[in-house]
Parts: structure tokens; sequence; C-alpha cells
């Protein structure tokens, strides 16, 4: 039987309060065709920017690559262990046109059982899915909806998701498109497929900075991820105090989470000169202090991701 709640690190499971201050949703490691010359690649710039998370308050950063995307799992076993910064890793899969088709018609028929393998027995070196699963076992499912719809290919990541959550307890995030989506995803997940909704995490939501989706979505009870701060095209920081006082007020500060969703070179502080894993600490919790309260932000930074990462393993 599952025991008490426990959040997978890759340096092993811990209990939900160890936490403490969290980053949600960031990489410290990815690569896509979609994002050629900016990969996150380099092992001594991840660890500079993990010092300056945790020089700045930080103590858990959770990873949302997934598999296929240089996720570099075993790199993360040692960077957690030298800057003790608990790491969260992902399974899991993205939208299409991040992979070539080869990749995924090699996991075609087996993408629940991938999950599973990864969730349950570790992940495997080169993130090739026959390969020695010699890497640390990862913490959450990660798979992504389309814009504005659940297409063909986001259905079948989430069926997977779905059926690898009821085998073994582990959380699903969900890259939303730009934000779109939420409730549609919401429906599937929650509705069809039967995942409790305090399983389930919408990512990029001050995306699409709708406040009436956003109360709509937040009724169904899952959490709300608002990530990718300083990003001006994705309209965040100047939007995202009243987005989220909007939900504070309405009665949703419980499902609030905070992350970066450091996804380039460029944007890396050790780095590219941008603004890093550091930033969420050292500019948005003021700022969002002034505004909605020590409490509120409390639980979306430290709270709210304890109970959200959070599972009863299976094993």
């Amino acid at each position: 039987m599952p025991g008490d709640p426990r959040v997978r690190t890759v340096l092993g499971d811990v209990e939900p309060a160890e936490l403490e201050v969290c980053d949600a949703h960031d990489h410290l490691f990815f690569a896509s065709r979609q994002l050629p010359g900016q990969e996150l690649d380099d092992v001594a710039a991840a660890e500079a920017e993990l010092r300056a998370f945790a020089a700045a308050g930080g103590r858990t950063v959770v990873q949302w690559t997934p598999f296929g995307l240089n996720r570099r799992t075993a790199d993360l076993v040692a960077l957690s262990a030298v800057t003790g910064v608990h790491l969260v890793a992902a399974t899991g899969f993205h939208r299409a046109e991040h992979y070539p088709p080869a990749v995924v018609d090699r996991v075609a028929d087996r993408l629940a059982e991938l999950f599973v393998s990864d969730l349950l027995e570790g992940t495997p070196a080169g993130d090739e899915p026959d390969a020695d699963r010699i890497g640390p076992r990862a913490g959450l499912i990660k798979v992504a909806g389309a814009f504005h719809v659940v297409d063909r290919h986001a259905r079948w990541t989430m069926v997977a998701a779905a059926q690898a959550h009821h085998e073994t307890g582990a959380p699903i995030a969900v890259h939303l498109e730009l934000g779109t989506a939420a409730r549609e995803v919401a429906d599937l997940l929650c509705g069809e497929l039967a995942v409790p909704p305090s399983r389930v995490i919408l990512g990029h939501l001050n995306r699409n900075p709708d406040p009436r989706v956003l109360r709509e979505v937040a009724a169904t009870g899952v959490y709300l991820g608002f990530d990718g701060p300083s990003r001006a095209n994705h309209a965040t920081d100047w939007r995202l105090t009243d987005l989220l006082y909007d939900l504070v007020t309405a009665g949703h500060t419980a499902q609030l989470l905070l992350g970066g969703d450091t996804t380039t070179a460029a944007a890396r502080l050790s780095s590219g000169g941008g603004p890093g894993l550091p930033y969420l600490l050292t500019t948005l919790r003021p700022r969002l202090t002034r505004a909605l309260g020590a409490d509120a932000v409390d639980s979306m930074l430290h709270r709210n991701p304890a109970r959200a990462f959070a599972a009863r393993w299976r094993r």
C-alpha cells in the first residue's frame, strides 16, 4: 500500500516540507531542434545557477525537461549533491515538433510504459528508451497541449500520462502552448481520464492573461503555474501581479505555483546575462510580497509546491 506523501528528488524521496522555497518549473538542461544554438548543456553553468539560486534563499528546483530533450538526469544527481539544492527530474513527452519523427516512432506504442519505468526504476542513460536505467528516478510526468486545442499528439501523451499516474501516483505537469487550452486539458485529464485535480499542474498560464478563464480553470481544483518571468513577449511580469491578486482574492491562493522556465542559454544569469533562476527570488518575490502579502507569496513558493509535487508512490 502507498505510504505517506513524498517528493521524489534525484537523491531520493523526501518529506514535502523539506522542499522549502521552490522554483516549481525550470530547466537546468534543455535542447530542442526548435531552439538551435540555444541549448542548455553546460554543467558548470548549471552549478553556478543553482548556487546563485541557493544564495537567494532557494532550496528546490523542479526540472520539467522531459524524455528526449537532454534532461541529463545523471548530472542532476551530482549537482544536487554539490549544491545542496533539491532537484526533481521529469519523465514525459513534449510537443511533436521538438522531436525527430524517428524518436516519436520509437516510443509510439509504449509511452506509458516508458513513463512508469522512469518513475519507478530510474531514467536511462542518454535518454535512449532501451538503455540501462542508471539515472535517478523521475518525480513527475511532463506533457504538452497544443495551441487552443488538445490535438491528436497531445491526447496521446496525456492518455499515457494518466495511465502512468494511476500506476505510480506521480503528479502530471502540462505545458500549455501560449497558456491556451487550459480548460480543455483539465477536462480531459480530470474528467475523462479520472486524474484527481490535485495531481495536475498547468503551466504557462501567465501567457494567456484572461482573468475570467483563469478563475474558471482554478475552479476545477488543479494547480496553476505562473512561470517564465521577464519574458516581455509573453505578457509575464507586467500583468503577473494583477492576475495573482485576482486569484488570491477569489480564494485560490493554495493552488498557485511560481517558476522561472529558463529554456535558453541567453536567459541564464550565470552564462548568458539573462534573469536566470535567482530572478524569481531576488526580483519577483519582493515585488509580489509588497502587492499580495508575505503569507500568500510563501504559499506559492513553499507550501503549495510541497503538496503539488508530493505523491503516495506505489513503489
